[in-house]
């Protein structure tokens, strides 16, 4: 019987040791050979998504998935589950009511998906190309091959297939109109520039499944008529220039791409750039530049990259999601690509979904899901019982939605229409101990760095809007600061120069929107109600609730947490210097905020005398 063990070596389970494992199993299957009934093969795979459980192992065709597995666990499971057929309880995810999810669609994480772009991701050794031959690999750029431009531009328009980069561009439009434009060379570009905090499924997936976005790339070269394509990938990204390098020399050797494709006579040479580490260069002109040698700074985009892009030629440019996308079209047929999703909104959309959840991770699910499907379902809820407060879709161009809006649909016109964006597919999930200031402080402080600084509205707008938030959350904030950050953003989204100074100020508009409240109390009445600005913040225990356990005075780094075993505890709010370990560690939930104009004024001599005085506004 021949067996097959994956092991996942994506970045988080790299980080956990997957490495080692393989290697260890590896080490066991081959000693154990001469002994054995069993064949058995041991594949190193991309991501296989539910990152915060591995490294996670799975064993084929039984499908049995093991997670959180450390490297001296391989004898074991080739000993017990590879040739005697046995369960290793300890390594199975358990569900609440105490039951082993034992295969993949026992875990709800995994059987809530709808994996069309990572069909291939965490199944097949990405350095093998005959492991992604034998799941019909390069059966579309063989299709294709036998279509001419019009017929396969046409398959990508009844897709209705959107660009999977953020902007939501009709894929066909695009490379219809780079078709229409006279000029040679011609280029294709694959943006795999991701930058956004919290995202990495571009990197697993040029990780993963690098020959899909090949086989995408070469079907749009053929289709507008380019001969080179070049991949920008991020030099952060060890792994997936690693896989993809090797990609292209297999792709190479076996002809499906270079001077003449699998004998043809058409031209497909493809290349990596690497990028430097520049967020902007995520944006499409930007990159363009960092390509041709030159700094990364945007243009105006009255005329389009379609018409003249790289060099000043036509260049189609899509995102690595994107591109995997097109063998699946070209090979299965448009309308049925189109059967998937919402109507203008069809197909999968990839999020790489983290945050205060039980369960983060890589997901994929079809256009049109709610949030609340995509936290609840896929996600497990809130990490330990707490309140889902918002989420935070688009990255630094996103916005935020309260935990009221977890029902809408996740598309490109809905959270649009809502003040946020689909992005590249970041999805952070904030619980009730999330300062919604402080959030919107953390992306512009972000963006501040990663401007170019060309244009005057991003550049000194985010730096005022900085400026502001950082007032608001040092107890310095001002009646007046609300509505001017509202006029600065409009005044970006007015006049800025390219997307990134347009959609910067998302974040802060969305917060405002949505949580103007706690903005309010932070300006108003010197208090951070999440607890998480320590110059607004003091801690007291309630003495109902505490028992007494000492774990808060052990992790107090001031020492000002008092009181024996077993009775309740007291905080000097003198000394307290409002950093919240007492409340991250205690089991009861006794530590309660108190606003810091309560209390500020016995302060001008104390430790924290930095606090202005302030009259609470019965004094007022």
């Amino acid at each position: 019987m021949k067996k097959e063990i994956l092991v996942c070596c994506g970045p988080g389970c790299a980080a956990g040791g997957s490495f080692k494992i393989a290697e260890n199993l590896k080490a066991v299957v081959k000693a154990c050979a001469a002994d054995a009934d069993v064949v058995c093969q041991v594949e190193s795979t991309g991501c296989s998504g539910m990152c915060e459980m591995g490294p996670i192992v799975r064993i084929m065709p039984d499908d049995i998935m093991y997670y959180r597995v450390k490297p001296k666990d391989a004898e074991e499971i080739v000993e017990r589950t590879v040739l005697k057929d046995e369960l290793i309880e300890r390594l199975l995810l358990k569900h609440d009511d105490g039951l082993a999810a034992v295969h993949q669609n026992d875990n709800p994480f995994y059987a809530k998906q709808t994996k069309v772009v990572l069909r291939n991701t965490g199944v097949i050794n990405p350095k093998k190309i005959d492991a992604y031959i034998s799941r019909g690999g390069y059966e579309a750029l063989k299709k294709a091959l036998s279509m001419t431009p019009d017929e396969i531009i046409s398959e990508v328009e009844r897709s209705g297939l959107r660009g999977r980069g953020g902007a939501g561009f009709p894929t066909g439009r695009k490379w219809r109109s780079a078709a229409s434009f006279n000029g040679e060379p011609k280029y294709v570009v694959c943006n795999g520039d991701e930058g956004d905090p919290g995202a990495f499924m571009d990197g697993a997936l040029l990780n993963g499944d690098p020959h899909s976005i090949i086989e995408g790339m070469v079907i749009c070269a053929l289709a507008v008529g380019a001969e080179r394509g070049y991949l920008y990938i991020r030099d952060e990204y060890t792994l997936a220039l690693n896989s993809m390098t090797h990609a292209l020399k297999a792709a190479e050797e076996r002809g499906f791409i270079g001077e003449n494709i699998l004998g043809t006579g058409k031209k497909c040479v493809l290349s990596i750039v690497r990028g430097g580490g520049a967020f902007v260069c995520g944006e499409s002109t930007a990159l363009m530049k960092s390509i041709e040698g030159k700094v990364g700074e945007p243009r105006a985009k009255y005329i389009h990259s379609v018409e003249q892009g790289l060099w000043g030629k036509p260049t189609v440019l899509n995102n690595v999601e994107t591109f995997a996308n097109i063998p699946v079209i070209i090979r299965d047929g448009g309308d049925a690509f189109a059967k998937t999703g919402t109507a203008g909104n069809t197909g999968t959309k990839v999020f790489s979904l983290v945050g205060k959840l039980r369960h983060t991770g890589l997901v994929e699910v079809p256009l049109g899901t709610t949030l609340r499907e995509l936290i609840f379902d896929i996600g497990g809820g809130m990490q330990q019982g707490r309140q889902l407060k918002a989420v935070q879709t688009g990255g630094p161009s996103g916005g935020c939605l309260p935990a009221s809006l977890t029902s809408l649909p996740v598309d490109f016109d809905t959270l649009q229409k809502y003040g946020s964006m689909m992005g590249s597919g970041g999805l952070i999930v904030m619980d009730d101990r999330t300062c919604m200031v402080e959030f919107a402080r953390y992306y512009v402080q972000f963006l501040c760095g990663e401007s170019c600084g060309k244009c005057t509205p991003c550049r000194e707008g985010l730096r005022h809007m900085r400026d502001i938030l950082t007032n608001i959350c040092s107890g310095r904030g001002r009646e007046g600061d609300i509505e001017l950050l509202e006029e600065i953003g409009e005044m970006m989204q007015d006049c800025s120069l390219c997307a990134l100074g347009k959609t910067a100020p998302n974040p802060v508009l969305s917060a405002i929107r949505y949580f103007r409240d706690e903005f309010e109390e932070h300006i108003k009445h010197y208090h951070c109600p999440a607890g998480m600005c320590p110059e607004l913040t003091a801690f007291k225990i309630n003495r109902e609730k505490c028992v007494g356990c000492r774990r808060c005075a052990e992790v107090c780094p001031t020492g000002v947490i008092s009181g024996t075993g077993n009775e309740p505890h007291f905080i000097d709010i003198r000394a307290c210097v409002g950093c919240g370990r007492c409340r991250d560690v205690c089991p009861k939930e006794a530590l309660e905020t108190i606003p810091v104009s309560l209390w500020s004024r016995r302060m001008m001599k104390g430790s924290r005398g930095y606090l202005r005085a302030v009259k609470t506004p019965e004094e007022e």
